[in-house]
């Protein structure tokens, strides 16, 4: 017998994705539930109309808000699995998700994910493929806690890696959207980077896999390295080095703006934090407090 899978989005007006993704998820997934946070367009709407469940709760941030919909909707099938309103399932990872076996000692499955960007698969750069854990054995899964670059824990970490398709990752949103997207990003990660250093806020879970290599190497390698070489230097590696140019002019792009860019900004918000904090005689954590940011 084919093991249930329950799927759980998350959505605030995703009227652009929301069926292509609900669409992607038939004849794999049992139950759709969105976890809605009070949407102003059609996506509610579309989501019952194509059958699934809608469950709405206001915005809390990422992980607080999934893990509500994890405690929230009852999950019974054999499996749960997460996937954004604007990523869907290609045919291969289709039939993959068919073929899966409820085999002891497999409780949670790396799915590979792709993104598209401008209209052009990412598959270089060391960024394809992404496998990130998104299907775990119902009850086994919880959402670590965190600002920022959040994961599913497992109790029991045996995993394996689903071959054979995507999770594609294709925004249809234009590139202001997207810039406007990892601005606010940049602002959570340089509080996050605070309250870690501060000691004020921390996570204790251990992670496995890509997940945890990657974040071991920012940890300790990449925020070691001078701030202003940082993002250069990173740019320079997934673009030489990981061949991004091979991506073409989208890939220049998406690699200099999510590399270079993004992570430039981040240090930059850092530091301004940290001279509004010099000058108010506070430490950067009490000016975020004094400022009602944490």
């Amino acid at each position: 017998m084919t093991p249930s899978i329950t799927a759980i989005i998350l959505t605030f007006n995703e009227e652009q994705h929301i069926e292509r993704c609900i669409r992607s998820l038939a004849g794999v997934a049992e139950r759709v539930c969105v976890i809605d946070s009070f949407s102003t367009d059609q996506t509610v709407e579309i989501a019952r109309n194509l059958g699934a469940e809608v469950f709405q709760n206001p915005w809390p941030g990422h992980a607080a808000q999934f893990q509500w919909g994890l405690d929230t909707v009852g999950v019974t099938s054999d499996w749960t699995l997460r996937i954004d309103a604007d990523e869907y399932l290609d045919a291969g990872l289709r039939r993959a998700l068919g073929g899966i076996t409820t085999a002891a000692g497999i409780n949670g499955y790396y799915l590979r994910r792709k993104i598209v960007f401008l209209g052009r698969p990412i598959t270089h750069g060391f960024f394809y493929p992404l496998k990130i854990l998104r299907l775990w054995r119902t009850g086994q899964g919880r959402m670590e806690q965190r600002r920022m670059d959040e994961h599913i824990v497992l109790q029991d970490p045996h995993t394996s890696v689903l071959d054979g398709g995507d999770l594609v990752d294709e925004n249809l949103n234009d590139l202001s959207w997207w810039i406007e997207k990892h601005n606010g990003y940049a602002t959570l990660e340089a509080i996050a980077r605070i309250e870690a250093a501060e000691g004020r806020k921390t996570s204790d879970v251990k992670l496995s896999g890509q997940a945890a290599r990657k974040r071991w190497i920012k940890e300790n390698i990449y925020n070691r390295i001078p701030t202003t070489l940082r993002a250069g230097l990173y740019f320079l590696y997934r673009y030489l080095l990981g061949r991004g140019f091979l991506d073409g002019k989208a890939g220049f792009y998406f690699h200099f703006l999510q590399a270079f860019w993004y992570r430039t900004l981040v240090e930059a918000k850092l530091f301004e934090i940290e001279q509004n904090a010099r000058a108010a005689n506070l430490s950067p954590y009490d000016w975020l407090v004094r400022e009602g940011r944490v």
